[in-house]
């Protein structure tokens, strides 16, 4: 019987991210990249970080593997492999930087803006955008700061929902597979070839970071992955048919996109740093409701599956009623955020 190419990447990626984990967790120790336990982390002891280098290493190996192998991986471009591989090397040079010892804020925007500018060289774009009455509009200049926006936006939003064990991972593995069964079901095949081993690797680092984590993949891990999904959710917008949006990937990552998106609303608002991080995500206000983390974890792994699914039903319905869903779903995650808010201030008022 012949395996599915998706299954063998997703497999790979796996095993390497599995087996060569223990190696990242030995040079977390060597650099001195250790998160130490602290207000805003749940964990007691010192955990290592940069288990999101053997995730970058575990996707990327796997990626070239395949396009340098004989097999119909061979067949696709070269380009948005290379791009995305260009773009990811000083977002990870970045991340073990952070993980070390720190990095400013304006530094990492910098620095994503400067891999998304290298995803528009190579062709990665929003070159249409669906008018939610009809039709579509070419963006013509505008594509470069779309492009950068939702490199960024969809970059920090991994990033900041990384705050327990295991809850990145899960919410990136969900959001692969939606992008699978969406870049599927149109046919594309560059967007199950990023999105399987993306899969794969995040299912393998579970092994060493479910509850109670042994290793962290720190920013080195969530900004690689957040720069893998906006550019894989690239891809299946490349066409620019009257199906093919970012509606879908924004449902499927609408959980950490509207945390992020909020966190920068709440501090703006309050006229605080918008930069300056904080212990108000939504995962920390379900622990503070009394969940245990392994609770929360779950439980937002669940959200997530369930807006996945969503955008899975979405991809076969029209346009319009897409638009209609997703502008629903906005005020449903704002309504069910702010209670959220309210019940957590109550309850630290007691």
């Amino acid at each position: 019987m012949r395996i599915p190419v998706s299954l063998l990447l997703a497999l790979s990626a796996m095993t390497i991210v599995i087996g060569i984990t223990p190696l990242a967790i030995r040079l977390a120790g060597r650099l001195g990249a250790i998160a130490k336990p602290g207000p805003r982390h749940v964990h007691q002891e010192p955990v290592p970080r940069l288990g999101g280098l053997a995730i970058a290493i575990a996707v990327l190996v796997t990626l070239w593997l395949a396009f340098l192998l004989p097999g119909p991986a061979r067949l696709l471009p070269p380009n948005p492999l290379l791009g995305l591989t260009l773009a990811a090397i000083p977002i990870l040079l970045l991340g073990v930087i952070d993980d070390m010892r720190g990095v400013s804020a304006l530094a990492k925007l910098g620095v994503q803006v400067c891999a998304a500018l290298v995803l528009v060289s190579f062709g990665y774009g929003v070159p249409l955008v669906t008018n939610p009455l009809g039709g579509e509009f070419t963006t013509a200049w505008l594509n470069v700061p779309f492009t950068v926006f939702w490199v960024v936006m969809v970059t920090n939003a991994i990033n900041l929902i990384d705050g327990l064990d295991g809850l990145a991972s899960g919410v990136v593995l969900i959001a692969a597979m939606t992008l699978w069964w969406v870049g599927r079901s149109h046919s594309d095949f560059y967007v199950m070839f990023l999105a399987a081993p993306l899969a794969g690797a995040t299912f393998g680092f579970l092994r060493w970071n479910f509850p109670r984590a042994r290793v962290f993949m720190g920013d080195t891990g969530s900004q690689f992955l957040g720069l893998a999904l906006a550019a894989a959710s690239l891809l299946e917008n490349r066409k620019g048919t009257a199906t093919v949006t970012l509606l879908f990937p924004l449902v499927a990552l609408g959980l950490p996109i509207a945390d992020s998106v909020l966190a920068f609303a709440r501090r703006l608002f309050r006229n605080e740093n918008v930069f300056r991080a904080d212990s108000q995500h939504i995962h920390h206000r379900l622990l503070h409701l009394g969940l245990s983390p392994r609770g929360a974890v779950l439980l937002l792994w669940a959200l997530s599956a369930a807006l996945g699914l969503v955008a899975i039903a979405l991809s076969g319905r029209p346009r319009a009623f897409g638009w209609t869903v997703l502008m629903v779903l906005a005020v449903v995650l704002f309504v069910a955020f702010e209670c959220l808010e309210a019940l957590d201030r109550k309850n630290r008022d007691r």
